[in-house]
């Protein structure tokens, strides 16, 4: 395989998607008529995938999936010249959240052989369908309801999940991801627009990704009502049925238990020092020295894929809005796969 070509094929791809995004639906074709009904598939299949997120994961692949960024990551890593069989475990929190794996694999000169997740089975067979077509039919990967005869996996699921893949695999190169979540450090001299900013990284995918932020950290001093109102741009979330439900059952929890949260009557701010939080709940802490988030960072870095705040001092900080935004050399779990692919 040349690798050269399969960049200009991935590129043609995002170039297709684009188009494909920015037409009105009476100007649809037949691929596009086709993937249009993928997208509502995807939502009745999984709720959680509603047409506008599948669009917002589909803009941020083709903001990244352009001929110069993808040069720029491949030119860190030698070429493999030995073709391997890579199995793929995928997640399915968020749409394409094992897109990144599958052209990982694909780039690296290797085959992929995908176990697709239960809750997003539609919209990456469709695009590497699509990717087979451009490719004039040379364009190898399998998906599989079973791994077999592979040479190396990359598996991702829960915590539970991940001992028992550990053990399964454990005579096979490979990497296992667990769960993580992201947090928030407020440092008092946001503007509003950061703070709205701020709101995306919690909400975009009703905070199911690993980049969802789940916790902040929040200045002793810090009026916590700022931080609601930065909220309100998200205030339709309620309206869609799984979401209410969580918010209602942990509401309710909250309720009956006599704890002491925040409301707004869409999400709910929850003084804890817990890293993980429910659907629907920001947990937060105040604090009044920033070596004590940064303690608090280091001692749970196993667990956290990201740090949101405007503070250049917190070491891989990301900006505010950009948590849902990662570049093609940021990795889950902060392990770096095209390195594992290189060496397998």
């Amino acid at each position: 395989m040349n690798v050269e070509q399969r960049v200009l094929e991935l590129v043609q791809l995002s170039d297709w998607i684009n188009t494909y995004l920015s037409k009105d639906s009476g100007k649809f074709n037949e691929n596009d008529a086709e993937f249009e009904q993928i997208l509502r598939k995807s939502e009745i299949e999984n709720p959680w995938f509603t047409q506008e997120n599948q669009k917002l994961a589909l803009e941020q692949w083709v903001s990244v999936l352009n001929q110069s960024e993808i040069e720029q990551w491949l030119s860190k890593y030698p070429e493999n010249k030995i073709q391997k069989r890579v199995g793929l475990i995928l997640a399915g929190n968020i749409p394409l959240v094992g897109f990144h794996d599958v052209i990982s694999v694909i780039l690296s000169n290797h085959i992929p052989v995908i176990k697709l997740s239960s809750k997003d089975k539609s919209m990456l067979p469709f695009l590497l369908k699509k990717w087979k077509e451009i490719s004039n039919g040379s364009l190898q990967y399998e998906t599989v309801e079973r791994l077999e005869d592979f040479d190396a996996v990359i598996a991702t699921g829960s915590n539970n999940t991940a001992r028992y893949l550990e053990y399964y695999f454990k005579d096979h190169h490979s990497i296992i991801r667990r769960n993580r979540t992201s947090v928030g450090v407020i440092s008092g001299n946001e503007t509003a627009e950061e703070l709205r900013l701020l709101a995306s990284d919690i909400f975009q995918y009703f905070g199911l990704g690993c980049r969802n932020v789940t916790r902040l950290f929040i200045p002793k001093d810090f009026v916590i009502d700022r931080v609601f109102e930065s909220f309100i741009d998200f205030k339709e979330i309620i309206n869609h049925n799984k979401y209410a439900n969580n918010y209602d059952y942990n509401r309710a929890v909250y309720l009956l238990n006599q704890d002491k949260f925040w409301d707004n009557n869409f999400v709910m701010l929850k003084e804890d020092e817990k890293l993980f939080s429910p659907l629907s709940v920001i947990h937060f802490s105040r604090y009044e020295n920033i070596d004590e988030v940064k303690s608090f960072i280091a001692e749970n870095e196993e667990n956290i894929q990201c740090v949101v705040t405007k503070d250049k001092n917190i070491e891989n900080a990301v900006a505010f809005g950009e948590a849902q935004n990662p570049s093609l050399d940021t990795y889950a779990d902060n392990v770096d796969t095209m390195e594992f692919l290189s060496v397998i």
